[in-house]
């Protein structure tokens, strides 16, 4: 497997303007997958951006970090890899569609990570193909933290028949939680996160990718709903969530969750009661 070292992280936004305009002459038609690894080593986490990202996704600040938040760090290497030569999907048009990851011991604010992130699970799709993009994020040689984002790429075909997909469930109980999400909230977001796709950012160029307005960052509602349920995660866990329904913005959802066996099941709900976000912990 190829490997490309990076210095320290990234930095999305360039990274993800150059993926944004490389549309024309991808294929479409797509076999495999570039077997590259993009990697950071000994990585030192910025303690005001940390505290910053826990503000605005309601964490509680303290010593040991989120899983999502060590999303976050992999995802400039995960535009790093997208923004090679060789990768055949474009970002402009992606869907995140779910996001799987396992907190396998407690991350502390003070530990040099080394992340890594590869591309792997090329699947056929009613609507396109799927993807994953596979990250991990080690202190001192051990493996702390595993995550899966899978990515939906419309229209291009892969080898081979779609299978069916197994979708968190909803809990089936009431909103015990009601966020109010104001109209500058993507723009934050992408202050923390380095996610600057546009159309969280602007009304207009969410309207050219088909959207009524601007919408959050899935990755957002995930962290909040995770933080909604900070003291019940324990230190060692794992968080499977499907985006099921884009949130506009400005916008109000309801949080709902419910004990469920060893984990716990978990909804966003829009004001219809439309799920937006499904999700389940396990400790497996």
């Amino acid at each position: 497997m190829a490997e490309v070292r990076y210095p320290d992280l990234p930095a999305g936004g360039p990274l993800l303007l150059r993926s944004l305009v490389r549309v024309g002459g991808r294929p479409r038609r797509v076999s495999a997958l570039p077997p590259t690894v993009a990697r950071v080593r000994g990585h030192r986490q910025d303690v005001a951006r940390l505290a910053r990202y826990d503000e605005v996704c309601g964490y509680t600040l303290r010593d040991a970090v989120s899983p999502t938040w060590i999303h976050v760090l992999t995802f400039g290497l995960q535009l790093a890899l997208m923004s090679q030569r060789d990768f055949p999907f474009g970002l402009a048009g992606l869907v995140h569609v779910s996001n799987d990851m396992t907190l396998l011991a407690p991350v502390h604010v003070a530990d040099p990570l080394d992340l890594s992130v590869r591309a792997s699970g090329l699947a056929p799709h009613r609507r396109g193909a799927t993807f994953d993009l596979l990250g991990e994020a080690r202190v001192d040689g051990q493996v702390v933290w595993q995550g899966r984002s899978t990515y939906l790429a419309r229209g291009v075909a892969v080898p081979g028949e779609p299978e069916p997909r197994m979708r968190a469930k909803d809990p089936g109980v009431r909103v015990s939680q009601v966020w109010r999400l104001p109209a500058d909230l993507g723009r934050r977001y992408a202050a923390v996160s380095g996610d600057v796709n546009p159309i969280h950012l602007s009304a207009l160029a969410a309207r050219a990718f088909g959207f009524p307005s601007m919408i959050v960052h899935g990755m957002w509602t995930h962290a909040r709903a995770l933080a909604a349920l900070e003291g019940r995660l324990g230190t060692t866990y794992r968080v499977a969530v499907d985006f099921t329904k884009p949130i506009p913005l400005p916008g109000r959802v309801g949080f709902a969750a419910q004990e469920d066996g060893d984990g716990i099941r978990f909804a966003v709900r829009s004001r219809s009661g439309t799920p937006c976000l499904l999700g389940d912990v396990t400790h497996p």
